[in-house]
Order: structure tokens, then C-alpha cells, then sequence
């Protein structure tokens, strides 16, 4: 399984170390699109309250690029680009996990308490995802075949 802190599959996704200002008052940490998330930003959202045993993600995007973090607990992201499969273990507010487009992405095993941030490059368009496995199979091979 990787962390965060060991060297991903360039293809599939990678860690992006946030910065983390110290203060003994409390940490601070940011995102600012093109400066350390590497697309503009359109759209945020974060869930919450999972419940002990569930999953939530199991689908791809067309064209939506994402950064995931961890900004309470820890929870484990699993990449599947078609072909690799690549586990990663999230657990520090000051990183974030890129997704590219045409990723599989399904999250689990989250902690109590944990709170899983997203930073989308695009707004929600039902159309843009790919929920059916097979599907997102088929065309991740016919886009290996270009």
C-alpha cells in the first residue's frame, strides 16, 4: 500500500505536500489554484459522518481533475487507471492527493470522525461521470490503444 509519503505511480496520481504554517495557536494550511493545485478551481465539497463498514467515490471522471485531503481523521483512496492499481493512505491535512481525469477512484476503511475535502477543476456535471466499471474499462483501453 502506499502513504503519502512513498514514491506513486506517475500515471495513476501523486501527493501534493501542502504548505503548513506553524503557530502555536494552531497549524495553517492552503490551496491556491496554479500555485499549488494545478488547475482552477470550480468546485468544492467534502463528506463526512461516514459510517463505520461504507465506501463512497466508485466512479471516474471524463474530464474533472481532483485534489483529495485529508482534513480530519484518515481514510485510504484506491486508483485503478485500467490497467495499475495504486492504494494510498491519507492522513495529514497538509497533503493532497492529485486525481487526473480518467481515474477510478473508490475511498474506504474512514476513521471516526474523519472529513475528506475535494477540490474539483470542474462543476457538477452528472454527465462528466463514468459510474459503471466495465464502462470506465472500455474506455480506458480504447484510450491506451491512441
Amino acid at each position: 500500500m502506499a502513504t503519502a509519503d512513498s514514491a506513486p505511480h506517475a500515471d495513476i496520481g501523486h501527493v501534493i505536500a501542502l504548505p503548513k504554517i506553524t503557530d502555536p495557536r494552531g497549524n495553517l494550511t492552503v490551496a491556491e489554484e496554479m500555485k499549488n493545485v494545478p488547475f482552477d478551481i470550480a468546485r468544492v465539497y467534502w463528506t463526512y459522518d461516514i459510517p463505520a463498514g461504507e465506501s463512497r467515490g466508485g466512479h471516474a471522471h471524463r474530464t474533472c481533475q481532483e485534489i483529495i485531503v485529508a482534513v480530519s481523521g484518515s481514510f485510504d483512496v484506491t486508483l485503478d487507471d485500467g490497467s495499475h492499481r495504486q492504494t494510498y493512505h491519507l492522513n495529514h491535512p497538509y497533503q493532497g492527493l492529485y486525481v487526473g481525469t480518467g481515474i477510478w477512484r473508490t475511498l474506504d476503511d474512514f476513521s471516526s470522525g474523519a472529513v475528506c475535502l475535494v477540490l474539483a477543476s470542474e462543476l457538477f456535471d452528472e454527465q462528466e461521470y463514468i459510474y459503471d466499471y466495465d464502462e470506465f474499462i472500455r474506455i480506458a483501453r480504447q484510450g491506451s490503444n491512441q
